[in-house]
């Protein structure tokens, strides 16, 4: 049963009690990303997130790693276009403790200069080495194509000449007017009772926070083909198109199709490009959802003397989907498919404290396990066929990341 609150400064709880485990997860959302960034401080929401972690009035970095380590528990957080997470999970013996110190973190960081100065060279090496994976790093470029100048074309990391701006007051500035308490959901779930949710207001409760820019447009799908030349043993090859928004009536027929597209071994492109050509080791396909837009996207790796072929099959496996449509095992596999990862999603405290806390972060609402599975059930044939032809459109854009940095041939 989930139970939600909302503290009188407007910081939502959502609680759901599992008495059934001896874990907690305690989550920390702030409805902000690199989406909510402009030009000049694009990565710092990523970077804020990794300086949460060094220090605060009370304890050094290694204080606050000791803390969890001592316990038995876990923590750590991540950063995407549209919201940011920090999170532990511990025996629920420790629940209190955990939360304390998360609080603490959130409230009392120092962001001390020398602390700054080791920080900004930890992400520059990971700016690096996320360079040094084209396989990730076309999926930035793709989004670059998609949203152009828009902020949710952004990388998350942001950039070493921006990152070098960045010091404690941009910082405090940044959070002041982000991490505000509308902004912020604390999700919990595990063996804690419903009381709680006052320890949680006792910290997140009564603090207030400033006035964010407005800086949120809706973005424009654009028709790109980019190509980046990169020394590498493979060509990357990431195909984009526009979906759907979160919260979409249609979602549910949009997540039975890609998972017959791309989304597990016995899906098409699987079965066209890895068992029948041998032509990828990884290929498949997802769907990112943000608050007004979507996009589907397609994945494969091959060499660069094959990737005419490679487009040629995946554009060819689209033509045959489009026309012919899917079959009814596909779509009874691709629904039992959905449910079962859903049902075994639900054995992790982790996972259920992050779907309650996007949920309440991005919908404002939750469906029931039962709802959820009746909307799958309810989804037809013909209502996925109809996604396909609306979704896989000539209309696409396209991102390369190659030795040769030639976009393939009959684009």
């Amino acid at each position: 049963m989930i139970k939600r609150y909302t503290c009188k400064n407007g910081t939502r709880i959502v609680l759901e009690n599992i008495p059934t485990v001896r874990s907690v997860a305690i989550g920390v959302w702030i409805g902000t990303g690199s989406r909510n960034e402009d030009k000049e401080n694009n990565g710092i929401s990523h970077f804020l997130e990794h300086m949460i972690f060094k220090g605060t009035e009370s304890k050094t970095a290694r204080e606050i790693a000791e803390s969890f380590d001592s316990i038995g528990g876990q923590v750590n957080a991540f950063t995407s276009k549209e919201y940011t997470c920090y999170y532990a999970k511990v025996l629920d013996t420790h629940a209190s403790f955990a939360l304390d110190v998360l609080a603490d973190m959130f409230f009392n960081s120092s962001f001390d200069n020398e602390e700054l100065k080791k920080e900004k060279n930890v992400v520059y090496e990971e700016i690096k080495m996320y360079e040094d994976t084209p396989d990730d790093i076309v999926h930035d470029v793709l989004s670059k194509g998609v949203y152009e100048s828009h902020s949710l074309g952004y990388p998350i990391l942001g950039t070493e000449e921006t990152l070098e701006t960045f010091n404690g007051d941009t910082l405090r500035d940044y959070m002041h007017n982000h991490y505000i308490p509308e902004n912020v959901v604390i999700s919990i779930a595990g063996n804690v009772p419903e009381s709680f949710i006052k320890e949680v207001e006792s910290h997140f409760g009564t603090y207030t926070g400033g006035s964010p820019a407005v800086n949120e447009t809706v973005p424009t799908f654009h028709n790109n083909k980019i190509a980046r030349k990169k020394e590498t043993e493979q060509a990357h090859l990431c195909i984009g198109f526009n979906g759907l928004p979160v919260g979409h009536d249609d979602m549910y027929q949009l997540i039975v199709l890609n998972n017959i597209l791309g989304g597990s071994m016995s899906s098409r492109l699987f079965q066209d490009v890895r068992e029948d050509k041998g032509l990828a080791y990884s290929v498949f396909s997802y769907h990112s959802s943000f608050k007004d837009s979507g996009l589907v996207t397609i994945y494969g790796g091959t060499g660069a003397k094959q990737m005419n072929v490679l487009y040629e099959t995946i554009q060819n496996t689209l033509d045959v989907l489009k026309r012919n449509g899917i079959t009814e095992k596909e779509l009874v596999n691709s629904k039992e498919q959905l449910k079962g990862g859903l049902m075994l999603s639900l054995e992790s405290t982790n996972s259920r404290m992050s779907r309650n806390g996007k949920n309440e972060l991005l919908l404002g609402s939750h469906r029931t396990l039962d709802k959820i599975i009746e909307e799958i059930d309810e989804v037809s044939m013909d209502e996925v066929n109809e996604m396909a032809k609306k979704i896989f459109t000539d209309d696409y854009s396209l991102a390369l990341i190659s030795p040769d940095g030639e976009l393939p041939q009959g684009l």
